[in-house]
């Protein structure tokens, strides 16, 4: 099988954690991802580490090491957010798409002005242009006007923009359930069926 062929035929995704709160909807998505993507490029915020090891006591973000993958952590490969050579970076590189989960607000501002100051803006400024999906998991409250401009400027531009608020219809009983709904909606607006959680009366 020649280079190209086997290009096309690996599902990639990329997956970036900022420095919001709400640390655990990227790990917990990760976990997901790794299951259904062949290769996944993951790739920080400067200050995501400290927030997370402040919220679930992580470590570090080493995919072997740190983020409870098992055999799964093959699959991740870990960019510094400095580095705007990864592959990714380039729209010439083929992948399905993006995941910022969290996505903080100064993330989102930069991405909606064009603003590629660290690898996750420059990855995010490729989708946009290169018609691949884009989600951005938001966790801010409460917005300001601010805010609320950016997110039309992306949503305009073709990104999703999916706010950590996860509904209750499915009788949430922990804060895990809480998460699941949102992983669950972040794959299904990836285009991916997901079996994290039932849809709205599916299991009647």
């Amino acid at each position: 099988m020649s280079a190209q062929s086997k290009e096309h035929r690996e599902r990639r995704l990329v997956v970036a954690i900022t420095g919001a709160s709400g640390s655990i909807y990227g790990l917990e998505f990760l976990k997901r991802a790794a299951r259904l993507w062949d290769r996944i490029w993951l790739t920080t915020s400067s200050n995501a580490l400290a927030v997370a090891s402040h919220e679930v006591g992580l470590k570090g973000f080493d995919p072997a090491r740190d983020l409870d993958l098992g055999d799964l952590a093959q699959r991740v490969t870990l960019m510094s957010p400095r580095d705007l050579t990864a592959p990714p970076s380039s729209g010439s590189y083929r992948y399905d798409g993006m995941v910022i989960v969290p996505c903080s607000m100064g993330t989102l501002g930069r991405i909606a002005n064009g603003i590629s100051s660290d690898l996750i803006s420059r990855i995010a400024d490729v989708c946009l242009k290169e018609r691949r999906r884009l989600v951005l998991v938001t966790r801010e409250t409460p917005l300001s006007a601010i805010h609320l401009r950016n997110m039309l400027m992306l949503a305009e531009a073709g990104a999703t923009i999916l706010p950590a608020a996860p509904g209750f219809y499915h009788r949430p009983r922990s804060v895990g359930d809480l998460v699941d709904f949102i992983v669950a909606r972040i794959l299904q607006s990836l285009g991916v069926d997901q079996d994290v959680l039932p849809g709205w009366r599916e299991d009647e």
